[in-house]
C-alpha cells in the first residue's frame, strides 16, 4: 500500500507495509502515483514490466525529458528490489491468533480522587464523578490494586501506575503511601514501578513537586493554552480562572523537573480552533514538552469538533509544523507530543496492531476497586471487568478488546495511517457508535493529518541535517 502527499514543499510517499517513507522529486512522486493507482499488477511487483514502463513514458512524455524518466524508473525499480516500496502485507495474517495470545497486565490507572476542584467545561468525568459519586480511594483499595497488578504481570519486571482523578492531590496522603507500598514490593518481586501523576496545580506545592521529582517518571500538567482560554474552559466551581494561579506553579514544576520526563497537556474545542496559538504560548512560557488534544465530544455538545471545523484545524496543524521547524532550527525548540514520531524503532508489532492495550495489558481502579478497560469508560456497567477483590472475572469482554485490532475495523484495514494510530481509541469509537472496532471518523482525520506533518517534519530536519 503508497500513500502520498505534498506538505511545506516536500513530496512525500510512504510504503505502508514496511514503514519505508521516501522524499522524492516531482517526477518520481508523479511515477510512483501512476503505478499505484492505474496498474494492477504493482500490488506486489518483483519487477517493474516492459508494459508498466510503456505506460510511464506515455503519460509522462512531454512533461519530462525521456533520460529523467529512464532514472526514475531505474530507482523505483531499485526500492521495490531492497522491499522499500510497494510491499506485501505480512501482518493480516499474524492476527488470526490474537484472541489466543498471552497478555498480563503491565499498566493501572488509579481512580485515586472522584472529585475535583475545578469545572471543566467539557470534562467527561463530570467533575471527577465519573457517573457516580464523589469518592477518594483508600490506602487498602490501592494496596489491593498493587498487588493484582504484581500477581498479574507474569515475567514483566517494569510496571505503570498511573494517579488520576478528578485530581489526584486531593488525596495526597494516599498517594504517597501506595508509593512507598510500591517501592517495598520491587526487590520481593523483582519488579520495578512506575509511578506518573496527571494533576490541574491547583494543590501543587514545593514538598509535592520534590516527592513527584523523586518518585514520578513522568507528570501531566492540565493547561489548555493562553489565558483567556484556559480561564473560561478550566474555571474555579466559583466560576473565577484558574491560570494566574497554576501557570507560576506549572513553571516552577517543569524547572525543577531538571531533565525527568513532563509535559503541559491541553484539550481544545470549537471555543479556540487556533489552537496553534496554545501551543506556541506553552512554548513562550518555557515549557518544553506539550500537547493539546481535541475534545471528544457528541456533535450537538457546544463545545464539540464538527466536520465542517476540519479544514481549519487541518491549517492549524500546517502552520504549527511550520513554526515547529523553525523553532527547531533557530535553536529553541519544543516537543510536540502529536509530532513525536519514530522511523527507526518504533513498537512492536502486537502494539502497532493492537494499540493502547485498554481492557487487557492496562486497566483503571476505581476508587471503590472496581476494573474497568480504562478511564473513559468508568461508569459504564456494561464494562465492568471485576474488582480488586475478585480479580477480572468478565472475561467476554477482556476477549472482546483482544480482538480489537486494525484488521478487525473496516475503516482501518485499508488505510495508510493503520500502523501509526495502530486504530485509534477504542473509548470514541464506541462513543461515536457504539462498538469498539469501529473508529471517531473526526479523529481520524485529525490523527492522519498529525502523521503527515510529524514526517514531513523529520523531512525537513534531515535535510537540514
Amino acid at each position: 500500500m503508497i500513500h502520498q502527499y505534498k506538505n511545506n514543499g516536500y513530496d512525500i510517499v510512504m510504503d505502508v507495509n514496511s514503514g519505508s517513507v521516501h522524499v522524492v522529486d516531482d517526477l518520481v512522486y508523479d511515477m510512483i502515483e501512476l503505478l499505484s493507482e492505474k496498474v494492477p499488477e504493482m500490488d506486489k511487483p518483483e519487477k517493474l514490466s516492459e508494459e508498466a514502463k510503456t505506460y510511464i513514458r506515455e503519460k509522462l512524455k512531454g512533461n519530462y525529458e525521456e533520460g529523467d524518466i529512464q532514472e526514475g524508473l531505474s530507482d523505483i525499480q531499485e526500492l521495490i528490489d531492497r522491499e522499500e516500496l510497494f510491499t506485501k502485507d505480512v501482518y493480516s495474517e499474524y492476527i488470526t491468533d490474537f484472541k489466543k495470545r498471552k497478555t498480563v497486565v503491565k499498566a493501572l490507572c488509579l481512580h485515586i480522587a472522584h472529585d475535583c476542584n475545578l469545572a471543566c467545561r467539557y470534562c467527561f468525568a463530570e467533575e471527577g464523578e465519573y457517573h457516580g459519586r464523589r469518592a477518594l480511594m483508600s490506602f487498602e483499595v490501592g494496596k489491593k490494586a498493587l498487588d493484582f497488578l504484581i500477581a498479574n504481570s507474569g515475567s514483566r519486571r517494569n510496571l505503570e501506575v498511573d494517579f488520576f482523578g478528578g485530581e489526584p492531590l486531593m488525596n495526597w496522603e494516599v498517594v504517597k503511601q501506595l508509593v512507598a507500598y510500591g517501592r517495598s514490593k520491587e526487590e520481593e518481586y523483582n519488579k520495578k514501578f512506575r509511578f506518573t501523576l496527571t494533576t490541574n496545580g491547583v494543590l501543587l506545592n514545593d514538598e509535592i513537586m520534590e516527592f513527584c521529582n523523586r518518585e514520578m517518571s513522568n507528570v501531566v500538567l492540565s493547561l489548555d493554552g493562553r489565558k483567556e482560554v484556559n480561564d473560561f474552559m478550566r474555571p474555579f466551581r466559583n466560576g473565577k480562572g484558574s491560570y494566574d494561579l497554576i501557570v507560576p506553579k506549572f513553571q516552577a514544576f517543569a524547572e525543577s523537573r531538571k531533565g525527568k520526563d513532563y509535559y503541559v497537556r491541553g484539550t481544545f474545542t470549537r471555543e479556540n480552533m487556533d489552537f496553534s496559538q496554545d501551543v506556541l504560548h506553552f512554548a513562550d512560557l518555557g515549557f518544553k514538552s506539550m500537547s493539546i488534544e481535541p475534545v471528544v465530544s457528541l456533535p450537538d455538545e457546544p463545545f464539540a469538533i464538527r466536520e465542517e471545523d476540519l479544514p481549519k484545524i487541518m491549517d492549524e496543524y500546517d502552520k504549527l509544523a511550520v513554526e515547529y521547524i523553525k523553532r527547531k532550527k533557530e535553536g529553541r525548540g519544543f516537543t510536540f507530543f502529536h509530532f513525536m514520531i519514530d522511523l527507526n524503532q518504533g513498537p512492536c508489532v502486537a502494539k502497532r496492531l493492537s494499540g493502547c492495550g485498554s481492557g487487557t495489558e492496562y486497566l483503571a481502579v476505581t476508587p471503590w476497586g472496581d476494573f474497568y478497560p480504562c478511564h473513559q469508560f468508568v461508569g459504564d456497567e456494561k464494562f465492568l471487568l471485576g474488582n480488586v477483590d475478585t480479580g477480572v472475572t468478565n472475561v467476554e469482554i477482556t476477549d472482546e478488546f483482544k480482538l480489537c485490532n486494525v484488521y478487525a475495523k473496516e475503516k482501518c484495514r485499508n488505510c495508510f495511517a493503520r500502523f501509526y494510530c495502530s486504530g485509534g481509541c477504542a473509548a470514541n469509537s464506541y462513543k461515536f457508535h457504539g462498538s469498539i472496532t469501529d473508529a471517531y471518523d473526526i479523529g481520524c482525520e485529525m490523527q492522519k493529518k498529525r502523521i503527515e506533518c510529524a514526517i514531513m517534519i523529520k523531512a525537513a530536519l534531515a535535510d537540514e541535517n
